[in-house]
């Protein structure tokens, strides 16, 4: 354990090494920095930097029991780079105990303008949303928060055809932590290649994960693979054409076929309100939608390219739906909706019944 109120930098490998406290580019952002040194001096606050982000807690001193349980977490984007824990921990500490704080660093020793904050309930994540989403940290400076999505899947692309799901594991399990199942299919974006989806213990697992398989160069079998979050859309068109191979036929980078014609239950003609009633629960805002048909199909099949922007949540939900054609005049654009809102419902882990 480091000694009360010191800042510590770790590389983490499978091991972690420990390396000499972190030197800091002096001329940069020189005064914030020792007003952060000399706070964690005064509240004896420890705070360890492990590769690119430097964390408090988790847990925190005197913390008993188990980690708390999803949902507890929130993003915090927007934030000016000069910007430092001695700030950040005392404010959002003040709606709620923190878990665990962790800052994004840059190798300058500046933030990179995001971070998140665990809470040790639910209500204080919620409490941290209300509170401090388009809260003005500095004048004109107004920062994000939101629920955090807690991704704990990758996608591992590239990799070449011989290489096996048990060879995978075994280099995953010497160069990662936390890493807990390994799928392979085939890369619907590169020719005789396959595509990883690995599955990690926690968020912060898969995000040190990300970075150590980005960084670290991997190859297996002379092959560069690229890592990246799972994308929900990929997720569910590797799903939809693992379960039903009879109905549809993967080609390239598509999944061919149309899907058959399910009658419209009350569950999904009142998706749009549901969607809706989540975002404002969770203080996301309104949900809007953009719908463009891109094709017809002569049985009256209609694919519209759908996106749906919800101002709390950092990235966009994109993908491809098939919807029937409603009688002459109608347009499709409403099912869609419909269709897409479902998806997002299901992304954001609703049970629909």
């Amino acid at each position: 354990m480091p000694p009360v109120g010191r800042l510590e930098t770790l590389y983490s490998e499978k091991r972690q090494r420990h390396l000499p406290p972190q030197t800091w580019t002096n001329s940069i952002n020189q005064a914030n920095k020792m007003a952060l040194l000399a706070w964690t001096k005064e509240t004896g606050i420890d705070l360890v930097q492990i590769n690119g982000q430097r964390r408090y807690g988790g847990p925190p001193p005197g913390w008993v029991g188990d980690p708390p349980s999803a949902g507890t977490e929130v993003f915090i984007g927007k934030l000016p780079q000069d910007m430092y824990e001695n700030t950040l921990i005392p404010l959002f500490q003040s709606v709620g105990k923190l878990y665990e704080f962790r800052l994004m660093m840059t190798f300058s020793g500046l933030n990179r303008g995001f971070a998140y904050a665990k809470y040790s309930n639910r209500r204080g994540a919620k409490e941290a949303i209300a509170t401090f989403n388009n809260f003005e940290v500095r004048e004109g400076c107004a920062i994000v928060v939101c629920k955090s999505t807690e991704k704990c899947e990758l996608s591992m692309d590239g990799l070449a055809t011989s290489v096996s799901r048990r060879e995978l594991e075994a280099v995953l399990q010497r160069v990662t932590e936390g890493v807990l199942s390994v799928t392979l299919y085939t890369s619907p974006c590169q020719k005789r290649a396959q595509l990883a989806v690995l599955k990690y213990s926690s968020h912060q697992a898969a995000a040190m994960a990300k970075k150590t398989l980005m960084e670290g160069s991997v190859r297996l079998g002379g092959v560069e693979m690229r890592v990246d979050w799972l994308n929900p859309d990929l997720k569910q068109k590797l799903q939809s054409c693992e379960e039903k191979p009879s109905s549809s036929q993967v080609q390239g980078a598509k999944c061919l076929g149309v899907p058959k014609q399910a009658p419209l239950s009350p569950v999904r003609r009142n998706a749009l309100d549901r969607l809706n009633t989540l975002c404002r629960r969770q203080y996301l805002g309104t949900p809007q939608f953009l719908t463009k048909c891109v094709q017809a199909n002569p049985n009256g099949w209609l694919q519209f390219w759908c996106r749906v922007v919800i101002p709390g949540c950092p990235v966009p939900f994109s993908g491809f739906t098939w919807v029937r054609q409603g009688g002459p005049g109608r347009s499709g654009h409403e099912a869609a909706k419909i269709a897409v809102a479902l998806q997002v419902l299901r992304m954001l882990g609703c049970q629909l019944t």
